[in-house]
C-alpha cells in the first residue's frame, strides 16, 4: 500500500538530486567557458585596441584643406595604415570647444587649432619601433607640423598582452580544477548513497569495470546536459551584455565561441566521467565495517 508512495518519493528525490546536480555543474561550466572565451580572444581583444589607437597629425596653419586632402591620400597609401580620418579646423574648433569651453577662442586673434589627419595603423605596426619609423616617414613631409601619439598607452598594451593571456590561462586552469574538485565531491556524494548497492555487486562476482560502466556512461550523460545548460547560459549573457559592449562583440568571430562551447562540452562530459570512474573504484574498495562507519 505504502510502496508506491515510497517509490513515488524516492523518484522525486533522485530527480530533484539529478537536477541541482546538472545546475551546480553548469554554473561551474560556465565560468569555465567565460574564462576559455576571453583567454582565446586575448589577442583579438588586444588587437582592437591596437588598431583603434590614434596617431595625429598636425600639420602646418598655412596648410589649406585641398592640400590637406591630397596629403591624407598619400598617408593612406602608406603600407600599415589602416584607415585615414581627415579633421578640418572647424571640427577641431568644435572639438575644442567641447574640450575647454566655448570662451576659449576668445584669447586668440586667430582659431590657432590646425588641420590634421588621424591616423589608425594595422595591429602589428602598433609597437614603438614601428610607430617611430612610421612618425619619421610622415614627418618628413614639409606640410606637417608634429605627428603626436600616446606612447604610454603603446607601451601598456604591448607589454601587458603577454601577462594578460598568462593570467587567463592560468585563470583557465584554476576554473578547470576547481570543477573538478567540486564535481567530484558531488559525485561522490551523489553516489554514496548507493555504496550498499555497488558494494553488493562486487559481492556477488560483478568486475570492477562492469560495475562502473553505467555509473561513468550516467555521469557522461549528465555533464553532457550540464554543458549545454551552460552553454545556454553562456548564449543568453552574450546576447544580453552585446547591445552595452558592440563594438567589442564586433571582434568575437564564430570559430572562437564554437570552440569555448567544445571545451565546456569536453569538460563537462570529461570530469563527471572520470571523477565517477576513480569515486566508484574507491567506494568498490570499501569492506563491510567502512561502509558502516559513515
Amino acid at each position: 500500500m505504502h510502496a508506491p508512495k515510497r517509490n513515488t518519493a524516492m523518484r522525486r528525490r533522485l530527480v530533484s538530486a539529478w537536477i541541482s546536480t546538472v545546475l551546480s555543474l553548469a554554473l561551474v561550466l560556465l565560468l569555465v567557458g567565460v574564462g576559455t572565451l576571453l583567454l582565446v580572444n586575448a589577442r583579438a581583444v588586444s588587437d582592437y585596441f591596437k588598431e583603434n589607437m590614434q596617431v595625429s597629425v598636425l600639420l602646418k596653419q598655412q596648410v589649406n584643406e585641398e592640400q590637406a586632402v591630397q596629403y591624407e591620400n598619400e598617408v593612406a597609401a602608406l603600407p600599415g595604415v589602416r584607415s585615414t580620418h581627415f579633421v578640418s579646423r572647424e571640427q577641431g574648433v568644435e572639438e575644442m570647444s567641447r574640450l575647454l569651453g566655448q570662451d576659449f577662442l576668445d584669447v586668440f586673434e586667430s582659431a590657432p587649432v590646425p588641420i590634421s589627419i588621424d591616423v589608425n595603423l594595422e595591429a602589428e605596426y602598433v609597437s614603438t619601433d614601428s610607430l617611430e619609423v612610421m612618425k619619421t616617414v610622415l614627418g618628413k613631409s614639409p606640410l606637417v607640423e608634429e605627428v603626436v601619439y600616446q606612447t604610454s598607452l603603446v607601451d601598456a598594451l604591448n607589454q601587458n598582452l603577454s601577462k594578460i593571456s598568462l593570467g587567463l590561462a592560468i585563470l583557465v586552469g584554476l576554473l578547470l580544477f576547481i570543477s573538478f574538485v567540486l564535481i567530484t565531491n558531488v559525485i561522490r556524494l551523489e553516489l554514496f548513497s548507493r555504496r550498499f548497492s555497488i558494494h553488493t555487486m562486487h559481492l556477488v562476482g560483478a568486475t570492477k569495470n562492469y560495475i562502473r560502466a553505467p555509473f561513468v556512461g550516467r555521469a557522461a550523460l549528465q555533464g553532457l546536459f550540464a554543458a549545454l545548460v551552460a552553454i545556454l547560459l553562456l548564449i543568453g549573457g552574450l546576447y544580453i551584455l552585446r547591445d552595452e559592449f558592440a563594438q567589442l562583440f564586433q571582434i568575437f568571430q564564430l570559430e572562437s565561441l564554437l570552440f569555448t562551447m567544445g571545451v565546456m562540452v569536453v569538460a563537462g562530459v570529461g570530469i563527471c566521467a572520470i571523477s565517477t570512474f576513480f569515486v566508484v573504484g574507491r567506494l568498490i574498495g570499501y569492506n563491510r565495517d567502512k561502509l558502516y562507519a559513515y
